[in-house]
């Protein structure tokens, strides 16, 4: 999800439950920046740490797809939702009756961006009336926004923008589950930040996730593997992980997740334009 397109390269909350999952823990002892280093032993002879590889706490086969849309069996129980992301990107005319008859059960409607080159902040045209009218359409609603900060300041800034923006929606009625923050290369001369640290992007990514969660809501992070992966490993797992992985049968990104964005290409009735679809994995 950009502000420009989608690249593939790349909440107070409102009586909705936190959702969990079962996690794997991989055993590896004194592992630091992804080496394997030398550690002490009680006897004082130096051993190799063995690290284990990643391994997925969901069982792949328990993938279906019925048409573009997929869902996950853990021993023959449905343990998943199916859902949409929306921006202005997807016009002013959804028809949020027919997306919720469809079956799509969650949306994320984008609060605004940061522009890539210049960096002033913008509100989505549409969110207001996506979060509206996605909820009165009984669909659960979370938000994102579209981060270009190069600084944990710039991001504490984004986040106090989409606070506002989310106070004003929710005195029409919305409310959301979720906010995620969501910070992409762009794929556009003169990009601002597209090329920050692993330790920049991990400041911002806290910086953001901190106001939002003070304020009351629930955060969480998106990205491809490439750019998750670049976070912090604590910060990964404090909060929930959406990741973005397409053209694949399943995910292949190491690390855990509750939502996995399958496609940017998807359809769906009662929307006019090709639409990210998304599962939410639940235990």
């Amino acid at each position: 999800m950009t502000s420009t397109g989608r690249n593939i390269d790349g909440t107070r909350v409102p009586q909705v439950s936190t959702l969990t999952r079962r996690r794997f823990v991989a055993g590896a002892a004194c592992v630091a920046a992804g080496l394997l280093i030398g550690c002490e032993s009680t006897s004082g002879s130096a051993e190799v740490a063995v690290i284990e590889p990643y391994v997925s706490p969901y069982d792949w086969s328990g993938l279906t797809r019925d048409g573009e849309k997929l869902e996950y069996y853990e021993d023959g129980r449905l343990c998943s939702r199916w859902g949409i992301d929306v921006s202005e990107h997807q016009g002013n005319d959804i028809d949020w009756a027919a997306v919720a008859d469809a079956g799509v059960q969650f949306a994320f409607a984008r609060i605004g961006n940061r522009g890539a080159t210049e960096g002033a902040l913008s509100a989505d045209e549409f969110f207001f009336q996506n979060a509206i009218r996605a909820g009165e359409a009984g669909i659960q609603v979370s938000a994102y926004f579209f981060s270009q900060a190069l600084t944990e300041d710039e991001a504490r800034e984004e986040a106090r923008f989409a606070l506002e923006n989310l106070r004003e929606t929710e005195a029409a009625g919305a409310t959301f589950a979720y906010v995620a923050y969501d910070h992409e290369p762009v794929e556009i001369e003169g990009a601002r930040a597209n090329n920050l640290s692993s330790d920049q992007l991990t400041a911002n990514a806290r910086a953001f996730c901190e106001v939002i969660a003070e304020a009351g809501y629930a955060p969480m992070l998106y990205g491809n593997q490439r750019d998750l992966l670049r976070l912090a490993s604590d910060l990964r797992a404090a909060y929930p992980v959406w990741l973005a992985e397409y053209d694949v049968e399943a995910p292949t990104a190491p690390l855990d997740f509750v939502i996995w964005q399958y496609t940017n290409a998807g359809t769906v009735p009662g929307i006019s334009t090709d639409v990210d679809l998304n599962v939410w994995l639940e235990p």
